[in-house]
């Protein structure tokens, strides 16, 4: 394993025009869950200049018949959760404006055939909603057990986001992208060797004194993310560096569900098992598996059972069972990596690992998904109900189960 090295890894804001995608896809998802928590959803949208368009398949007690009928109401409830999406990320310019885009619902029932594999039925378990392999991972470069490239790399457009949401940097829109490079000596990070920094702004900020108030802007705002020993005088920030960058979000690019999948996880730091997440109810193993993975993963390296983790699982479609559980600790565990798995099929808790045992101990039949949809699925704070899969409460009983 290398010790000394360069990686890299981006971000990309809510405004981004995959992310108002993403966003909008799981605000679907939240409002069927919210009438009722066996809802099946698998929601895809395309967001371009004044349009947004949204696809897939759907299930639900109070929500859409077999046939295909809308319960009443719910075609306006999904139009206005669509609307608000957009106006909630602050989308109102002339190419793109939350109350005046075109909108078209092409929702339409689950495959009975996709059903009956994954409906529980005698004694047939609920399987997985789709074939498939998930990643976890956790490492200890953050105290929130993520890749410090990814996590500086979401903090710094969180941030902007904040000042632009509160009036305290006017002069930002809505979409931007980051990216930071850090150098590695003996795995852990020591300078930050180049940032980026690309923002849609106000008309006027890509010239003159108000160019430069944005550039001292941005860089302030790496100055509060970074650690001050990361930031040196051979740090190279590259902030707007083509120049103008007033038109953006689905105006100036088309935007898609699933489109950010490394931004959604690691970074690249991990591997990942291609599904995306948004926009899927959490009996699609896609979603819960890879959120079950990276609950373990973090757990592992709280317990101080390892400095770096990854968990892959592995699921057939209408199977409940995983096909496999698969523990790498990268040659930093404190104890083998069988030892680790046998414990994590020893944790009653999960329930074997199946989609439900995984509903059931994450608790994810629940509306919590929206918030997910920007600045990544991971390294987040688990509040109420929101990320139950970042908790660390597994740590004593993966402690006890290797002693």
């Amino acid at each position: 394993m290398r010790t000394s090295y360069l990686f890299t890894s981006e971000s990309v804001s809510e405004g981004h025009p995959d992310k108002v995608s993403d966003q909008i896809s799981d605000a679907i998802v939240d409002l069927f869950l919210s009438k009722d928590p066996e809802a099946r959803v698998a929601c895809e949208t395309l967001c371009t200049t004044q349009k947004v368009v949204i696809a897939g398949e759907i299930r639900g007690q109070g929500i859409m018949d077999t046939d295909g009928h809308w319960a009443e109401g719910v075609e306006q409830e999904i139009e206005q959760a669509v609307r608000h999406t957009v106006k909630k990320i602050g989308y109102e310019q002339a190419g793109f404006h939350w109350d005046s885009f075109a909108f078209e619902n092409n929702l339409h029932p689950q495959s009975a055939h996709i059903a009956q594999g994954v409906d529980a039925a005698g004694n047939k378990d609920e399987g997985a909603g789709d074939q498939g392999i998930m990643f976890g991972f956790a490492c200890d470069e953050t105290p929130d057990l993520m890749p410090a490239t990814l996590d500086y790399s979401h903090k710094i457009l969180e941030a902007m986001a904040a000042d632009r949401h509160s009036g305290a940097a006017p002069f930002l829109e809505p979409d931007a992208k980051s990216q930071v490079t850090l150098r590695f000596q003996d795995g852990v990070p020591v300078e930050a060797t180049a940032i980026v920094v690309s923002t849609q702004h106000a008309k006027g900020y890509d010239a003159g004194d108000k160019e430069a108030e944005l550039k001292a802007y941005v860089k302030g705002v790496i100055e509060r993310v970074l650690p001050a020993e990361l930031l040196t005088d051979n740090t190279v920030y590259h902030i707007n560096p083509t120049g103008s960058f007033e038109i953006g979000g689905p105006d100036g690019d088309t935007g898609l569900t699933g489109r950010k999948i490394i931004v959604d996880t690691y970074g690249g730091a991990a591997p990942h098992g291609g599904g995306a997440f948004s926009g899927k109810d959490p009996t699609k193993v896609d979603r819960s598996a890879a959120y079950a993975a990276r609950y373990l993963a973090k757990n592992i390296v709280a317990a101080g059972l390892a400095k770096r983790c990854t968990i892959q699982l592995a699921y057939a479609i209408g199977v409940s069972e995983p096909l496999s559980l698969y523990v790498d600790t990268h040659g930093t565990g404190s104890v083998g990596d069988d030892a680790i798995e046998l414990a994590i099929g020893r944790i009653e808790k999960l329930g074997g690992l199946t989609p439900r045992g995984i509903r059931t101990a994450l608790d994810l039949n629940q509306p919590i998904y929206q918030p997910t949809a920007a600045y990544g699925h991971f390294g987040r704070k688990p509040e109420g109900k929101l990320f139950p899969w970042e908790k660390t409460d597994l740590v004593d009983e993966l402690q006890d189960a290797l002693a």
